[in-house]
């Protein structure tokens, strides 16, 4: 199939990619020149494992092409992806201007009946307003081209985002059309061989479904890390307690770990648009309300636990922090805990010496330029060790998992660990460190 891809960001660039190499041919476009002539030689704007090789190769076969010239990729193309970005308005609500952008250039520049699907995240019932918005254009044009319209929401996780494209838990496709459900099938067919994944509904359907699945993971992970707040109080352990019910298949292990809080471009905004949302129709949902406020707190544990060891005024003191990006396998910064707590120590006087793997760019981009002179950003994550008074883990970077115990104790001033994943065994503390752990 020949498809046209709008927005070369994660969802997009992702999204293309993985398409041309099921052998479709796939024009990405962006209105960013610097992206696409980047992009051209195989330099991405993300850090996605995988991606990078796919995008080279894709090119080298003639399968995928970049590009800002949309009347070029449309008129070789029969479907249409919109994966442009949705980012949170300041009330909230989902900010669709780079939605209806792309529909108008759509409808400006398509020249024959063609498929649009929104890959998008977006509010129920977007979908019909973007359809009658092209409509709309091409009826001012007195064109004669038809449009149908489907959404066909993604479920990637940042970090394994290739692996779940090409092998879906599930498609859902949301369309008003028989033909438009066969089309997205053939689409998907070499990507659920080995059996049927899909799940066809109604377009409104399939909008609702995508806000769901994210709030519904977000759910799971406030309330265990209220649970793990619980915990503390009471004197018992919450990585035994998540044993104690994970094992129960109603609940499973997934996103029942306890920690510093959940960030990234998805949970943070697809909950606030849901709940948005809802209030625009006149519900307010409490549950969701809460889920935003248990992550708003659970941000600043790691801080209040820093500040019940060395008090309030943290002035002379030096704190290392390993991971900057919201979770390992990603450069994304956004909504991340680090944000949060680097800013907070620095306001109470301290000094930080950071790493990450992949993120430290991003993070100087994302965090405001008063806080930068007292960040020092380190190579390898020993030398951010050097003459810190304690170190605070807050991504999970496998990299971490393994603790040299000599160069801690030749690096550190004290044997101090603030573990905000709880990934270190509390037998550490036989070897003089102080832990100090979420809900354990």
């Amino acid at each position: 199939m020949h498809i046209t891809v709008i927005g070369t960001g994660y969802v997009g660039l992702v999204t293309g990619a993985c398409f041309s190499k099921m052998g479709n041919k796939v024009y990405c476009v962006d209105i960013v020149e610097e992206k696409i002539n980047d992009l051209k030689k195989g330099i991405l704007p993300i850090f996605e494992p995988h991606l990078g090789t796919m995008v080279i190769n894709g090119q080298e076969k003639g399968d995928l092409i970049f590009t800002t010239d949309i009347k070029e990729a449309l008129d070789d193309s029969n479907i249409v992806f919109i994966a442009v970005g949705t980012p949170m308005a300041e009330d909230g609500s989902a900010n669709l201007n780079y939605i209806f952008s792309a529909a108008t250039d759509i409808a400006n520049n398509i020249s024959h009946d063609s498929l649009v699907v929104i890959k998008s995240t977006v509010p129920i019932g977007t979908g019909f307003k973007v359809k009658d918005h092209i409509e709309s254009i091409l009826e001012e044009k007195n064109s004669t081209v038809k449009i149908k319209i489907a959404s066909n929401p993604e479920f990637l996780k940042e970090g394994r985002a290739i692996e779940d494209c090409l092998h879906p838990d599930r498609v859902v496709i949301g369309a008003e059309d028989e033909e438009v459900f066969e089309t997205l099938k053939e689409l998907y067919h070499s990507f659920v061989l080995n059996h049927d994944r899909f799940v066809l509904m109604d377009i409104k359907s399939a909008e609702m479904t995508k806000y769901v699945a994210n709030a519904m993971l977000a759910t799971k992970i406030s309330f265990m890390n209220e649970i793990a707040n619980i915990c503390e109080v009471t004197g018992a352990n919450v990585q035994k307690v998540r044993l104690g019910i994970g094992s129960d298949r109603r609940i499973g292990y997934d996103f029942i770990y306890a920690g510093c809080g959940y960030g990234g471009s998805c949970f943070p905004k697809d909950v606030q648009a849901l709940i948005n949302t809802s209030q625009s129709h006149g519900y307010f949902p409490r549950i969701l309300s809460n889920v935003e406020e248990v992550n708003k707190d659970q941000k600043m544990v790691l801080v209040n636990k820093v500040v019940d060891r060395f008090g309030d005024d943290l002035s002379g003191l030096t704190f290392s922090i390993w991971g900057l990006s919201f979770k390992p396998g990603t450069d994304d910064v956004r909504e991340a805990t680090s944000i949060v707590v680097i800013s907070e120590l620095i306001k109470k006087g301290a000094k930080i010496k950071a790493y990450d793997p992949q993120a430290t760019e991003e993070f100087k981009r994302a965090i405001d330029d008063e806080y930068l002179s007292s960040i020092e950003f380190a190579e390898n994550r020993y030398d951010a060790l050097d003459g810190s008074d304690a170190l605070i883990l807050i991504t999970e970077w496998k990299e971490f998992r393994y603790l040299d115990f000599d160069l801690f104790e030749e690096k550190l001033n004290q044997k101090i660990i603030f573990d905000g994943r709880n990934i270190y065994d509390k037998k550490i503390e036989k070897l003089g460190f102080e832990l100090y752990q979420i809900g354990c």
